[in-house]
């Protein structure tokens, strides 16, 4: 999880103006788009409610980073999660 951390914040924070998609990858091709993201909201439904409250005042954090850095991509699947939904 602190890894998930880690990278998320990294790819949020970025290097330039605009995030993009690609920096949301992990070392790995086979993680995909977002991967950081997604193992923290997985682990934000398992965590007990206390563990998962202060992880959230984090996650919640990048992600206004993340939402005042993108827009959303009217052409992205509905089914994906919202950060997947970005450019």
């Amino acid at each position: 999880m602190s890894v998930a951390l880690s990278v998320w914040s990294v790819r949020v924070h970025g290097g330039e103006r605009r995030w993009r998609r690609w920096e949301a990858e992990f070392t790995c091709p086979c993680c995909g788009e977002g991967w950081a993201r997604d193992e923290l909201q997985e682990a934000l439904s398992m965590l007990p409610p206390k563990a998962a409250a202060a992880l959230r005042v984090q996650v919640e954090r990048l992600d206004q980073v993340l939402l005042g850095r993108t827009h959303h991509d009217p052409a992205a699947d509905p089914e994906l999660a919202w950060w997947h939904r970005r450019c």
